[in-house]
């Protein structure tokens, strides 16, 4: 029992040894993929952010609003909106 637990101990020793540099290809591979899909997910949320900024007014006309600003001056506009269409 002994010999046959060493023999495990072993085996997944050299085991882990061959697999490092396939270990390594798939860390990478999973880091590029993660890369991509926050690349991706970025390029979404500056698209969602423009179509947001191109339907809020803004003055001058050719001042692009940040992130912050555009989410703080859509929420602010939104209520204003609403506060209007109580008192009509």
């Amino acid at each position: 029992e002994a010999a046959a637990r060493r023999k495990g101990k072993a085996r997944r020793g050299r085991g882990k040894v061959r697999n490092e540099g396939l270990l390594s290809k798939q860390k990478r591979s999973r880091r590029m993929k993660a890369n991509d899909r926050e690349r991706n997910r970025m390029h979404h949320l500056n698209s969602a952010l423009d179509a947001l900024r191109s339907v809020l007014p803004t003055f001058p006309d050719d001042a692009k609003l940040t992130k912050i600003e555009t989410l703080r001056f859509a929420h602010n506009y939104i209520w204003a909106l609403t506060q209007s269409l109580r008192l009509a």
